[in-house]
């Protein structure tokens, strides 16, 4: 005899910002909303956590007193149709601590580690979304079977609402804009 696993309807169902709202923690976690269909993620790996969180300790600290920099929210990048993503890393105005949700206006830079299975997403739909939405810095850590990871960075163009390419860094990054940081992601 055979289980079979049924997705709870919530997850057949396009959900409003409204629907959204009222679920609980548990029902938002390791989800993204795109076009108003539920996206599971899967659990990242610990050398992707690690990465996410290194990054995310030296961008707070780095950031100053107006910055926060944390891991794995919810970004409201639209209402209609609602499109929630989860950065890996998201620096957003201090001030903004305790608005939900954090929305494109308070977000300074995010970051993704790319996973297997997250390639295209990580590297072109959501590049595309955050520069859309009018994120002004974008960077794509890109896990190395062996050896240092390697870090795209992009800058916004208002303009066309599009990134252009920034700098790409081996191991340690090392940048002046939005702000210094140096951390050295080679010895995760």
């Amino acid at each position: 005899m055979t289980v079979e696993m049924v997705a709870p309807a919530w997850m057949h169902e396009q959900v409003t910002a409204e629907q959204y709202a009222t679920w609980t923690e548990e029902q938002c976690a390791g989800i993204e909303i795109v076009d108003g269909m539920v996206l599971v993620s899967p659990s990242a790996s610990k050398r992707h956590n690690r990465l996410a969180r290194i990054l995310a300790n030296a961008l707070d600290a780095a950031a100053g007193p107006d910055w926060n920099a944390d891991t794995d929210f919810d970004l409201r990048l639209q209402d209609v149709p609602l499109n929630n993503r989860r950065p890996d890393v998201t620096v957003y105005r201090a001030e903004t601590i305790d608005v939900t949700p954090t929305r494109p206006e308070h977000v300074l830079l995010v970051v993704e580690v790319v996973s297997p299975g997250s390639e295209t997403t990580d590297r072109i739909v959501k590049a595309d979304q955050y520069a859309r939405a009018g994120i002004q810095f974008y960077w794509r850590v890109e896990q190395a079977a062996t050896g240092a990871p390697l870090v795209y960075t992009y800058v916004l163009d208002p303009a066309t609402r599009r990134y252009r390419d920034g700098e790409i860094f081996t191991g340690v990054v090392k940048v002046t804009a939005p702000f210094f940081v140096e951390v050295d992601l080679g010895k995760n």
